[in-house]
């Protein structure tokens, strides 16, 4: 543990053995932090995840700089597929230690692989439209691109919760139950799906199913021969047989002319109703067919669109992945001093490729390095005037004054002025000797400029002379 004041590695004593701070607050913030850490870490262990992260962004409140118990809290954001969270935790770990930071292997495999970053992108993306179609009412939409969602990220705890309300909704609740355990695997006490869970065991107590079944009761007639009792359906009939005889020239007669009246007459309408039905059925088909290869077509130009805007995703990802990697050098570089180094670096950074606060970052870096490296090289230059040596102190101030031809109130462009005069280049000096007079009426450089003016256009005219 080292004061935080002074940095020194602190003892056993409530007092600093260096600065003499009172460091027994602090003490007590970081053992608290690291009590927090291990709680959260224990709940972590047994798959309680809420409860970690709770106890985990409670010990960086006690203490910011806890890098082990923000590295874990990235990892746990990380199993629950919020990756995007689970990166900003790494990231700022590695602001706080740049050095033995295990933050570094977790950021290189996220960033080495395209195909991870673009999936990231994707399930943010179709998790906003979701959204989108919740608020529409367009519950079937919602679920199509909740289970896209799950197909390529199943461990986004959100969209098995959300896939899961809406299944609630259209009192699906199978469906819904067996989402919230996928849910319940990932992250075991997370309220959210507790309070799911009950509500489904709540609706479903609340339904009951009765059937009744009826019965169908035969028909029968009883009657008794002597001491037998003989039993037969109501419908029996006895006929003779001459009665057989009718019943069967009646039978021929009435089939002969329901064959010739209704028979034929019907076969040929259900002749020509198949026929026609058949027509019907093939342009249907053919229409279908139609309808299928547009819609094949459509589907190919969508992929095609949607693979153009992949690839493009990706190389934004790695864009922005770069530029975070580049500032991040940058700042370390400007940190260690080395001006020069992080001014290189800055150079090859698309600042309107980073977020909001990486480009105030970025915009804040730069202005330091530009006023540095603007202090240095005038100063350099300076002394390298005063040192007589022309040339370079020429070379460095003309770097000055291509950056800020205001610097030091003119006294850069001054003495590139003197340097390109004592060169004997007098078109260079004589153009920064009346930027002087002009800019800086007041000053005592702009009565110096003119004399010195004066000079050298009279040595311009005797070189323009035979």
């Amino acid at each position: 543990m080292e004061c935080f004041k002074c940095g020194t590695h602190l003892g056993p004593e409530e007092t600093c053995p260096k600065c003499g701070m009172n460091v027994k607050v602090y003490k007590k913030l970081i053992a608290t932090s690291n009590y927090l850490y291990n709680v959260g870490l224990e709940r972590a262990k047994v798959r309680d995840l809420s409860g970690a992260i709770d106890a985990l962004r409670m010990s960086l409140q006690y203490y910011k700089v806890n890098i082990q118990a923000r590295n874990l809290l990235g990892l746990i954001y990380y199993e629950m597929g919020e990756t995007v969270s689970a990166l900003s935790e790494w990231v700022i770990s590695k602001n706080h230690r740049d050095k033995d930071n295990i933050a570094d292997i977790y950021l290189n495999d996220v960033q080495s692989n395209p195909a991870l970053l673009n999936t990231i992108s994707q399930t943010i993306k179709k998790y906003n439209q979701a959204l989108i179609y919740c608020q529409q009412d367009s519950t079937d939409l919602a679920v199509i691109q909740l289970k896209k969602i799950l197909s390529t990220n199943p461990k986004l705890v959100k969209a098995h919760q959300l896939l899961a309300l809406l299944y609630i909704r259209d009192k699906k609740l199978d469906l819904a139950r067996k989402s919230l355990r996928t849910a319940e695997q990932i992250d075991r006490s997370n309220t959210t799906t507790m309070r799911y869970l009950a509500e489904i065991s709540e609706q479903a107590g609340q339904t009951e199913v009765k059937g009744k079944k009826r019965k169908k009761k035969e028909s029968k007639v009883e009657y008794h021969n002597g001491n037998d009792t003989i039993i037969q359906p109501t419908n029996l009939r006895d006929n003779s047989g001459l009665m057989m005889i009718i019943n069967i020239l009646v039978g021929l007669a009435i089939g002969v002319t329901v064959t010739c009246f209704l028979i034929v007459p019907n076969i040929r309408q259900n002749l020509q109703k198949d026929a026609k039905e058949a027509a019907a059925s093939a342009d249907e088909m053919i229409e279908t067919k139609n309808q299928t290869i547009q819609k094949l077509e459509d589907q190919v130009s969508k992929l095609t669109k949607d693979m153009k805007d992949a690839q493009q995703d990706r190389d934004e990802s790695k864009t922005q992945a770069d530029g975070y990697q580049k500032l991040l050098s940058a700042y370390k570089s400007y940190e260690d001093g080395e001006v020069e180094a992080a001014k290189d670096i800055l150079a090859g950074i698309e600042g309107d490729q980073l977020d909001a606060a990486s480009k105030q970052l970025y915009d804040s870096i730069q202005a330091e390095i530009q006023g540095k490296y603007l202090e240095e090289t005038y100063n350099e230059g300076h002394s390298e005037y005063m040192q007589r040596h022309y040339e370079t102190a020429a070379e460095l101030l003309q770097n000055v004054v291509d950056v800020d031809d205001t610097y030091n109130d003119g006294h850069a462009i001054y003495y590139l002025a003197q340097s390109y005069r004592i060169l004997q280049q007098y078109d260079k000096a004589a153009q920064l000797y009346q930027k002087v007079i002009d800019e800086y009426p007041t000053s005592y450089l702009s009565q110096n400029a003119k004399g010195y003016l004066e000079q050298v256009q009279a040595q311009m005219g005797n070189q323009v002379q035979p």
